[in-house]
């Protein structure tokens, strides 16, 4: 499998190129914690793993809960809390915090603006996919669906994650917190109920002194991607999906794009 590796700084990645894009994630306090303990994480929208934290506003999402044991627990805060996840009491195991926010509406300032991301993303050859389907360049307009989920360990840590319904996930094959990772890190990308082959998956390394790396790796025909991962680091990864959408009046959108996340980390 082919990865390609680009050691930025963060002034450079914030400073960011036209092609930037801005992932949302779930972002734990720690990413272990002992039995019964409360799991406290925040919300982000931001580049190069470093965002604004966003406040629990029910208004902007269809999905948040935490999943131990095989037994969903909705998130219950109130309105404005920042951090946005706060749960007590956890159990021993494997937590996976999973967030599907609304659908949020984008228009590009700039055709260009819209080529770069999709290339950083590597969604296709869009300016085909425009003239194809008989639409111009100008204020070219997405509605834009998150689908983000954590790993957390909990005591033990013990268990594994699962699929949990979103529209495009990440299901991780491997536990990060308990299982052998020296031949990588597995995961498999999902939209549906299809496997993504040949797909890009952005992965955010962050470094025990905050220092990021980003990698770029591909997904085989089973939908895997093996990554290496180190010990004492944290880890972002996302995958996008773009979708044709017909609009009905000159305001409505012409794409769509689903966004899966993943935040986990790899103890020492």
């Amino acid at each position: 499998m082919k990865i390609w590796k680009l050691a930025v700084t963060l002034a450079v990645i914030v400073a960011g190129g036209k092609g930037a894009a801005h992932e949302f994630w779930i972002d734990p306090a720690v990413f272990a914690i002992a039995s019964g303990g409360t799991i406290e994480a925040q919300l982000r929208v931001g580049e190069a793993y470093r965002g604004s934290t966003q406040a629990y506003l029910p208004r902007n999402f269809t999905r948040f809960d935490v999943v131990s044991g095989g037994v969903a627990r909705p998130v219950e805060g109130r309105l404005g809390d920042i951090p946005a996840l706060v749960m007590a009491d956890m159990p021993d195991g494997l937590a996976i915090a999973v967030h599907e926010t609304t659908g949020l509406d984008l228009t590009w300032p700039t055709w260009d603006r819209f080529v770069a991301f999709a290339d950083h993303k590597d969604l296709g050859d869009v300016a085909a996919m425009q003239e194809a389907r008989g639409l111009d360049r100008d204020g070219v307009r997405e509605e834009y669906f998150r689908y983000a989920k954590s790993l957390i360990a909990v005591g033990d840590g013990a268990g594994a994650d699962l699929r949990m319904g979103l529209r495009t996930e990440f299901v991780a094959l491997a536990n990060p917190y308990t299982d052998d990772l020296s031949a990588g890190f597995p995961v498999q990308l999902w939209l549906d109920d299809a496997l993504r082959a040949d797909e890009q998956v952005e992965v955010f390394e962050r470094t025990p002194d905050g220092a990021v790396v980003i990698t770029f790796a591909r997904t085989d025909a089973e939908g895997v991607a093996r990554l290496p991962v180190r010990p004492g680091h944290d880890y972002m990864i996302d995958a996008v999906v773009l979708e044709p959408v017909d609009p009905f009046l000159d305001t409505d959108p012409e794409w769509r794009t689903l966004w899966a996340n993943m935040t986990f980390s790899v103890p020492e």
